[in-house]
């Protein structure tokens, strides 16, 4: 057995530093989409594909990632991913039309969409499992921090500057990590496995997800009736299924989907999904409110948001601690209770809720948030083998993608109907047509809010079967070679 070395902080560190400029990357854009229509005359239908797009290009490059991160090293990623994300970040600052600027984006996700599966690996690599929630709760501070910080940047910018001053700002700080990773990082040496990459699943992986993400991503605005709609979800689930069929058949599948018969896996897995599809309800349905009912201008609503991701920040190494010493139930159960009792007071908005109020409300929201997400993930990727590890990180990042879009798409859906639907009763009582656009649309985000709470509770109630695994380790996974020794590629 290999004998293994102090935890290669240094690595981690400019992994981490990577990864924290390719999340905050993702929120960037979405208050700059107006400034973006207008200087480059460009439809509001058409400046969405820098949003989905980009998250299209995260569905079809993540499943994969668990093939790239047992078959190259980890520097050589780092590397690659760095510097596709540089070069979309540069080519998207130059752009001088729109076509241009999408390709940037999505070459900058091509980068960013292997960062989180790499990062998280390397932390389930690098830490025992006694220590795993320290490590993976500092983590968590990257992954929730770094975009709800960027709405509030973004808002203060395109305020007050080009909309292309967000991506030279993110340009320098793409090339610190890059350049430290090109001299500075070392490999930890994962297992040496000469896997070959099975085409015909990355097909069918790409067709899938990335179908099912367009699909739901595109019904808030084409509507459920759209053929385009329809044929991409249709297409994405068909693909899914002949996907999930071939995996059970490969010897070297491309997603390892029969982890999920470790049930604290699959049980981890569903309370993501339903907190997922629960916690996007605020992202997609708080902006509208604040902006469009309350007339609240982008960079105070951004400010609105900051300090819940101020407190989710502070949190999350502070919930990793706890998770060590108490497990992932104790944290869950106060946290989705947090999640449930606050997305319920969501739903009794109104014209007259107070800034200070709204604000209080989103950040004890996001308080219980951080008390669930990353313990309840990583109790579910302690269960699992070492050489499950890119699999269960892969599948984690997928389906957050996946929920979050058909989350989006649901909630979206249900506030059009039930705005159209109050709109209708509110003309027929005689109410003056200036007022009904707004207390319609009220109507219709309470009710989302609504349905969204009891998506919640079924978090909430799956976490009362959380149970902390104990995962038997072979001799045969101690002699892998994955392992923390640092070596110099």
């Amino acid at each position: 057995m290999t004998e293994q070395k102090k935890t290669p902080y240094g690595i981690i560190a400019i992994l981490f530093t990577g990864a924290f400029v390719a999340i905050f990357n993702q929120t960037l854009l979405n208050i700059a989409l107006p400034e973006i229509m207008i200087d480059l005359n460009i439809e509001a239908s058409t400046a969405q594909w820098l949003v989905t797009g980009y998250m299209l290009i995260n569905g079809i490059l993540i499943p994969a990632s668990a093939y790239f991160i047992q078959r190259y090293s980890n520097r050589s990623i780092f590397i690659v991913a760095m510097s596709l994300f540089a070069l979309g970040t540069l080519l998207a600052a130059i752009a001088p039309a729109f076509s241009v600027l999408l390709i940037g984006r999505m070459v900058q996700a091509s980068g960013a969409a292997l960062m989180m599966p790499l990062l998280m690996n390397v932390m389930l690599a690098a830490f025992p499992v006694e220590k795993r929630g320290s490590a993976m709760g500092v983590f968590g501070l990257v992954m929730v921090v770094a975009p709800a910080i960027g709405p509030t940047l973004s808002g203060f910018i395109v305020e007050h500057y080009s909309w292309r001053v967000l991506f030279w700002i993110v340009l320098p700080v793409a090339l610190v990590p890059l350049l430290l990773g090109i001299f500075k990082l070392k490999n930890l040496t994962f297992q040496d496995r000469k896997i070959s990459l099975d085409k015909a699943s990355l097909a069918l992986s790409s067709l899938g997800f990335g179908g099912v993400l367009y699909g739901f991503s595109s019904a808030g605005t084409l509507g459920w009736n759209s053929l385009t709609v329809i044929v991409t979800i249709t297409v994405g689930i068909v693909s899914l299924i002949i996907f999930g069929l071939r995996q059970l058949k490969l010897d070297e599948p491309l997603l390892e989907i029969r982890i999920y018969k470790y049930p604290m896996f699959a049980l981890s897995s569903a309370i993501s999904i339903a907190l997922s599809m629960s916690m996007f309800s605020a992202m997609i349905l708080m902006p509208i409110y604040i902006q469009t009912i309350k007339g609240i201008s982008p960079i105070d609503s951004g400010l609105l948001m900051l300090p819940g991701a101020l407190i989710m920040g502070f949190m999350s190494p502070v919930t990793g601690r706890l998770f060590d010493r108490f497990g992932a139930k104790v944290l869950a159960i106060p946290g989705l209770s947090l999640v449930v009792i606050t997305t319920y007071m969501f739903s009794q908005l109104s014209l007259d809720s107070s800034y200070v109020n709204i604000m209080l409300i989103y950040t004890v929201r996001m308080l219980g948030i951080s008390m669930v997400m990353m313990p309840v993930m990583t109790n579910g990727l302690n269960t699992l083998p070492i050489k499950a590890y890119p699999h269960g990180t892969a599948i984690n990042n997928t389906l957050q993608q996946v929920a979050g879009a058909v989350g989006s798409a649901f909630l979206i859906t249900i506030m059009n109907t039930r705005t159209s639907s109050a709109a209708k009763t509110l003309a027929a009582n005689g109410t003056t047509p200036e007022d009904i656009q707004h207390l319609a649309m009220l109507d219709g985000i309470n009710f989302a809010f609504f349905v969204s709470t009891f998506i919640a509770l079924v978090s909430l109630i799956l976490a009362f079967f959380i149970k902390k695994p104990v995962r038997p380790v072979t001799e045969a996974e101690k002699e892998i070679v994955y392992r923390r020794t640092e070596v110099t590629e």
